[in-house]
């Protein structure tokens, strides 16, 4: 399997930069085994992007935690699923932000709702997370409107101070959202989170963190400005949003060529890739065999992490179901998750974005004899 060999000694440095004076093990963050993402923390059991899933993603065995950003009116990356925040917050409840419900183009599609770029981080912090997914989450509702949406500073907070107490490196993952959006409007994503980034000791290649965008452009740019590792996202279909911008005839599928690759690996370190384009499904939702996928981006000198890996029926292949399709519970009753990450880990997959963690770390920590 392709991976980055990180040098203990090297790893040290980090460690005594971004972590002193906790008395970290280095050689626990040397591992060849495939990596954890705690999908936007721990989702599958609390709302999504708050520090409570976060910090229950570390506390199951994740190795790294995934914040999307997105920025505020004042310009602090805030961790959101999208800049539109009805569906994840309980903004709809504030009679005093009614009047900012509002109509906006996002990627060339109209969006209605409320936006974090109309609010100051003060007004959004007075603002409650809520399950993004109620009607396969319901029991994640139980924590509606005890959590705040966090800052990036807050998350890289909650990430040393874990690593710290667990004695092991937890890194982070985050995601620019909508970059070529919040250019448009005068919010560059890129520059905030650098000096974020760079201002806690996290600015090489050996430091715990991926930065990844569905775009190209934005990598590209943060390539010239940071050393730390950079993750082309990869979709099934569609191309990214600054390819419709500048008239860019490629798509996704081109960026999974022979070509495509070779051109990621001259910004990039890695791809994160919709899982089917590792085991494409079939109109019934049955597995197919898999592609090259892997192979082709190990030949590249990238590395792969595949996104998204969840326990309910409803995400999992046909193959992997579990339970009676006519029972009303069925979609969010548990399938055979364990056999889908046996099997994708089985195929050198680098890593992985799970909303369950716990499972992805047991099935690893198995099949590679006891994990990081």
């Amino acid at each position: 399997m392709f991976t980055f060999k990180r040098s203990a000694v090297l790893v040290a440095v980090t460690l005594a930069v971004v972590f002193a004076p906790a008395m970290v093990d280095a050689t626990m963050y040397l591992s060849d085994d495939p990596i954890v993402i705690g999908h936007r923390g721990a989702s599958g059991y609390r709302p999504e992007h708050t520090l409570a899933a976060y910090e229950l993603a570390i506390n199951t065995g994740a190795d790294y935690i995934e914040p999307d950003l997105v920025s505020t009116k004042d310009g602090v990356l805030v961790a959101r699923h999208e800049n539109e925040i009805s569906e994840t917050t309980d903004v709809a409840e504030h009679p005093a932000f009614a009047d900012r419900y509002t109509t906006k183009m996002i990627d060339g599609r109209p969006i209605s709702g409320w936006f974090t770029e109309d609010f100051t981080l003060a007004e959004l912090k007075t603002l409650r997370a809520k399950e993004r997914l109620p009607q396969t989450r319901q029991q994640n509702m139980l924590y509606d409107g005890r959590y705040q949406a966090p800052t990036l500073q807050e998350i890289i907070d909650l990430a040393k101070r874990k690593s710290k107490e667990q004695r092991r490196i937890i890194g982070i993952y985050p995601e620019t959202k909508h970059p070529t959006y919040f250019d448009s409007i005068g919010l560059s994503m890129e520059e905030p989170l650098v000096q974020t980034l760079h201002a806690n000791g996290l600015r090489d290649r050996w430091a715990p963190v991926y930065i990844q965008s569905f775009e190209v452009s934005n990598l590209r740019d943060l390539s010239a400005m940071t050393k730390v590792s950079l993750v082309q996202l990869i979709n099934s279909s569609g191309k990214p949003y600054d390819f419709v911008v500048s008239g860019d005839p490629r798509t996704y599928a081109d960026l999974i060529t022979p070509a495509g690759l070779a051109e990621i690996a001259a910004y990039a370190q890695g791809i994160g890739v919709n899982k089917n384009l590792i085991v494409p499904r079939n109109s019934a939702g049955n597995l197919l065999d898999p592609t090259t996928l892997i192979s082709d981006a190990h030949t590249a000198s990238l590395i792969v992490h595949g996104w998204t890996f969840r326990n309910e029926n409803t995400f999992l292949p046909t193959d992997f179901q579990v339970g009676d399709p006519a029972n009303p519970a069925f979609a969010s009753n548990y399938g055979n998750a364990i056999a889908e990450y046996e099997l994708f880990f089985s195929l050198g997959i680098d890593g992985l974005f799970s909303d369950n963690p716990d499972t992805a770390v047991e099935v690893r920590n198995t099949m590679f004899g006891g994990g990081r």
